[in-house]
Formats: C-alpha cells, sequence, structure tokens
C-alpha cells in the first residue's frame, strides 16, 4: 500500500464535458430482449448514456472541459507548466494526446506534458501524480485531463459492456496554495489484468485475427468480487492514515461503476446514502472520469457556503484501486457542460 499526505496544494477547480449524443438503453430491447435489456438497466442502473459520434475522441472532451475552466478561473495560459492526460483511449499510439492538448489549449513550450493510462482508478491517481509534482518543485499549476471514451471499445454483442460504458471528458487545475493537507491511498494487483482486458491493439497482438479480442472482455464476477473485497479496507486505511471518521467527510465521490455495486459497498461502509451521489442513471460509466462528473453533478448543483471535506475512490482496470481525500474551497469552480465541437483550438 502506497500512502502520502501532501501539504499546501489546493484544488481550484474541475469540469467535466459529455457528448450531447445521449441514447436510451431501453432502445437496445430489439437486439437484446426487452426483458434482459430491463434486468440489466435495473441493476446497473444506467438508462440514459452520453456516447461520442465517429471522430470524436476523450482528447476532445477533455480539451472543451479545459477551455471552459480556465476561461472561468481566468488562468493566463502562460502559468500553467504541467499538462497531463489520464485516457485509456488516446487519438494515437503515438503521440501522446496530452502533446495535441498542449498545442490546443495554447500552452507554451515550457509545459511539460504526458500522458498515463490508468483506466477507472485514474482519477485519484492523476491528483497524486500532479500534486507531487507541485511538491517537487519548479510548478505552480498543473492542468490534470482525465477523459475515456470506454462505449468505443465495447462489442455491440456483449449486452454487459455495451449497456453500461458511456463517455466523458473532465479538467482539474491544482495549483500550491494555503496549508490543507491532501492523503492518498494508491494500490494495483496485476494478478487480476485479465479481469478487464482488451487483447489486441496494443503490440502483443496488434493485428488479433479474432475481432472479439478488439473490444473489451469483462469477467464480472471477478471485478465485482475484487470491488467487494478492495475498496470497502481502501476507504478504512484512508480515513485512518487521515485520521479522521465517515462522519468527517462531506461526500464520498465513488467511480460510477454499478448502482448495484456502489449500493451494497455504502451499506457495507455505512456511508450516509445522501453523501454518497450515484449519477449513473444518465451518465452511466464512463471510467476514471466518472469520479469527475459525480464530483460536479452533486456539488455544482446547488452554491457552497462552506468547504466540503471529498474523498474520491477509483477501482478497476489494472486491477487498480486508489483514494485521494482533500478539501474543496467554497469558491473551487465546478462546470459541466455538452460537448459542441465549436471551441477554436490554438
Amino acid at each position: 500500500m502506497s500512502q502520502t499526505r501532501l501539504q499546501g496544494i489546493r484544488i481550484a477547480g474541475v469540469a467535466t464535458c459529455v457528448p450531447a449524443r445521449s441514447v436510451d438503453n431501453l432502445d437496445f430491447g430489439k437486439d437484446f430482449g426487452v426483458d434482459e435489456v430491463r434486468k440489466v438497466v435495473s441493476m446497473a442502473g444506467v438508462k440514459h448514456r452520453p456516447v461520442v459520434d465517429a471522430g470524436v475522441t476523450s482528447a476532445d472532451l477533455c480539451f472543451e472541459a479545459a477551455v471552459a475552466l480556465l476561461d472561468r478561473l481566468g488562468w493566463a495560459r502562460e502559468s500553467i507548466t504541467g499538462l497531463i492526460m489520464v485516457t485509456q483511449s488516446p487519438d494515437y499510439v503515438l503521440p501522446s494526446s496530452s502533446n495535441l492538448l498542449q498545442k490546443w489549449l495554447g500552452l507554451g513550450d515550457h509545459c511539460a506534458s504526458f500522458d498515463m493510462g490508468q483506466g477507472c482508478s485514474g482519477y485519484p491517481y492523476g491528483l497524486y501524480i500532479a500534486s507531487t509534482m507541485l511538491k517537487a518543485g519548479g510548478h505552480q499549476r498543473i492542468l490534470m485531463l482525465n477523459g475515456d471514451t470506454p462505449s468505443r471499445f465495447t462489442s455491440p454483442d456483449d449486452h454487459a459492456t455495451s449497456l453500461l460504458f458511456s463517455d466523458a471528458g473532465s479538467a482539474t487545475a491544482l495549483e500550491l496554495a494555503g496549508d490543507d493537507t491532501s492523503v492518498y491511498t494508491l494500490h494495483s494487483d496485476g494478478a487480476g489484468s485479465d479481469s478487464l482486458i482488451i487483447r489486441g491493439g496494443g503490440f502483443r497482438d496488434r493485428f488479433p485475427a479474432d475481432p472479439r479480442d478488439h473490444f473489451v472482455r469483462m469477467d464480472g464476477a471477478a471485478v465485482f468480487n475484487f470491488t467487494l473485497k478492495r475498496v470497502p479496507a481502501l476507504i478504512r486505511d484512508t480515513l485512518a492514515f487521515a485520521d479522521k471518521t465517515v462522519a468527517d467527510i462531506d461526500w464520498f465521490l465513488f467511480h460510477q461503476s454499478n448502482r448495484f455495486i456502489m449500493k451494497h459497498l455504502t451499506k457495507k461502509c455505512g456511508l450516509p446514502e445522501d453523501r454518497t451521489p450515484i449519477v449513473l442513471e444518465n451518465f452511466g460509466n464512463c471510467g476514471g472520469p466518472s469520479v469527475a462528473v459525480a464530483l460536479t453533478q452533486a456539488l455544482g448543483a446547488t452554491p457552497r457556503a462552506a468547504p466540503a471535506t471529498v474523498m474520491m475512490l477509483g477501482y478497476g482496470v489494472g486491477l487498480s484501486w486508489g483514494a485521494a481525500l482533500t478539501r474543496l474551497d467554497a469558491d473551487a469552480v465546478l462546470l459541466h457542460s455538452r460537448y459542441t465541437g465549436q471551441v477554436p483550438r490554438g
């Protein structure tokens, strides 16, 4: 287990962006059978899924989120010295999507940019990397983007994944400020790597003979057991390390994996339901950025008069799991939008 305390890091704002097009899962009754679709919708909790059109990528979604956030914050582009893109659905094998975004956003060549792929635990992992860059020196402001388009790597014949996954992008602005302490707990277990895997397309099997290997394969039972085993301990360990209790946390923001799993975790961990938002119904499971979507939907809906202590939890492909516990100031910017494709690029 990797646990870290980092002081003096502020989340200035978070913006999320989802595709304009949303599909109704009940329309797939003709493909999978009405009763089967209703069963999946009832268990997973996903009724509508925002999905990208052909040619739209996770970088596109993150770009519009980032522009909206930077414009609202009033951050000068030259003040940003680090750009991290967390994704498992990059535009290209090379170059990195972060390099494209650095250009599109008009950031200077003094800005360090790189990609990292961490799937469903990508949001807390990305926050940790951004925070350590700030604490290491040489940076004052970092932009951490987390976007994925898992709808693009689901097989249309697999109702377990095609009725679950959606798409989203997010942008999180972090800076050196204040004296608050954030806590990070990170784990991985590669022994479970086959539980969520796309076997083709990488350099182990670039052009697989089986077309099914171009799409994600999910061992639902294994992922379910992994989640129920690891996430409760993750919450307990993070609270203990931070010297806090459940009552001290204003919001528990889960990766939006599956309603049945999240309800089970909420009950098992003794978390208040009104502080553990589930936004799956209209946003689906968009992978790592689902944590950011839960944040902008839960906290962005009403004005905040006081800071909020939030625990953000990601878990899944890898297998990997992680938590970030931090304070969100009352004036932190929270935005949500639908993708337009009309924002000018640098």
